[in-house]
């Protein structure tokens, strides 16, 4: 992809501004910030996506300081500080960490996902569901996935789990964690500790109380809600100033949570009924209230394993578990295309495009997610497989990459994240290639992951071990 001169202009006055923040950001760095012992890091020869609305710069180089971008600019441009560790980066594409706007890290991609809690409480009872936990958060960080929401699980080891993770005791990346599912009926096969099962609206206002008190960052509205339900569960979470996600597939609930003022409608689009009425979707697009639509965790993952079953004895994947869970996992997969979790499966590959492409074309804001951890839906890849669907049904690359990072920081509500740019955390990727010309295949294989300025894989390697 060549530069122009008129992109070429806009990189320079891009990099023009990027100066003058850093320059404003060095005024009001303490002096101890700036101490010759805090560690510098620069990425240097490689092409920039920034997340930005931008074309990508060529021969870009990015300087950290401690865990912010300090500089950012062409190589040319932008001096190397003396003792900085320097990466380089040529013939390969820098980006934003990845975000995942929708995971389960207390499963894995399990062939059945009752099958893997009973596994768990059997053959593998020495996991407890934190360590699980802890794996996904490894494998996430070593794909790529430098933050994520975890939407369902144990609340004590979620919010335990992200709170190692923000002390540097374990490797992860950055979570919001919801805790149980708030709704009218248990999921099945989940444990008990998963679902918070309601009978009326207070009830739904008074579990919320209570899981923002034990300590979880959002609310996950899950199924068979009523409208009233909706409404008392919002409104309770506002007061407490944290978002709630809903779990919505049919145009009723979608209308019922989007009016009682839901933050982010998950799964909307994720196949398994006819397109949503126009005048909603202009409504919803209208809002520029975002959607995640997690589309290819059953419609694209079925048939794509039924055409290449050999992804589930990917010895890259066998890599990043255990022996004994790998090989439950095998025995998991053995009558995959039986399993209830895809009863559904060929009315949702009819409706999947027209689904995606509705709201692609409704030009509605648009986060990116995965629902991983369910069946056949790895961590290792599980974001880059979502993010293809994307580009498949009509996005460009560039605008699905920003919808994974810029805009699902902003569903985070993290303005720090989502780009590269002077003054914000340093949370990049880097993959070999152009991932543009490319159409994002190579973002399977990540070379070198940096988290708040941390480097955690480098040339194709994790520097830090697998949880065991």
């Amino acid at each position: 992809m060549r530069m122009g001169l008129a992109e070429g202009i806009t990189w320079r006055r891009a990099a023009a501004r990027m100066l003058v923040r850093w320059l404003a950001l060095l005024a009001l760095m303490p002096a101890a910030a700036m101490a010759q012992d805090t560690p510098v890091t620069v990425l240097t020869g490689g092409m920039l996506i920034s997340g930005l609305s931008v074309p990508p710069l060529h021969n870009a180089r990015i300087v950290i300081r401690g865990e912010r971008i300090v500089a950012v600019g062409p190589a040319a441009e932008v001096a190397i500080p003396a003792g900085a560790t320097v990466i380089d980066t040529s013939g390969q594409t820098m980006m934003p960490g990845l975000i995942d706007a929708h995971a389960h890290l207390f499963m894995i991609g399990f062939g059945d996902e009752a099958g893997w809690f009973k596994w768990l409480q059997g053959a593998g009872r020495k996991y407890s569901i934190e360590k699980v936990m802890e794996l996904s958060a490894w494998q996430l960080l070593m794909s790529g996935v430098t933050s994520a929401i975890d939407l369902g699980g144990n609340a004590t080891e979620s919010i335990s789990l992200r709170s190692r993770i923000e002390k540097g005791e374990i490797p992860g990346p950055r979570l919001q964690v919801s805790g149980p599912l708030v709704t009218r009926r248990a999921f099945g096969g989940f444990p008990a500790e998963a679902s918070a099962v309601i009978t009326t609206p207070k009830e739904g206002a008074d579990v919320v109380d209570r899981l923002v008190r034990q300590g979880v960052d959002v609310i996950k509205a899950h199924a068979g809600l009523t409208r009233d339900d909706y409404f008392a569960i919002v409104k309770a979470a506002h007061a407490n100033r944290v978002k709630v996600h809903a779990h919505v597939y049919a145009e009723a609930d979608v209308r019922n949570a989007f009016d009682a003022g839901v933050d982010v409608l998950q799964h909307m689009g994720s196949a398994g009924g006819p397109t949503y009425s126009a005048d909603l979707v202009r409504t919803i697009s209208e809002s520029n209230r975002p959607i995640v639509l997690t589309a290819a965790h059953r419609s694209w993952i079925y048939p794509d394993t039924v055409q290449f079953p050999g992804r589930l004895q990917d010895p890259v994947l066998k890599g990043l578990f255990p022996a004994d869970i790998w090989a439950a996992m095998q025995d998991s997969f053995r009558e995959w295309p039986a399993e209830s979790y895809f009863a559904g499966i060929n009315r949702q590959i009819k409706f999947r495009s027209p689904q995606v492409k509705q709201l692609i074309e409704s030009n509605a804001l648009m986060g990116v997610g995965t629902d991983s951890g369910t069946p056949m839906n790895f961590n290792s890849d599980g974001l880059v497989r979502e993010m293809k669907v994307l580009v498949d049904e009509g996005l460009s690359p560039l605008e699905v990459i920003a919808d994974t990072t810029r805009v699902n920081a902003r569903i985070m509500g993290k303005p720090d994240l989502g780009t590269i740019e002077p003054g914000k955390l340093a949370d990049i990727i880097v993959v070999p290639g152009d991932p543009v010309y490319h159409d994002l295949n190579n973002l399977f294989w990540v070379q070198t992951v940096v988290k708040n300025g941390i480097v955690y894989k480098s040339q194709g390697k994790p520097v830090v071990k697998m949880p065991e």
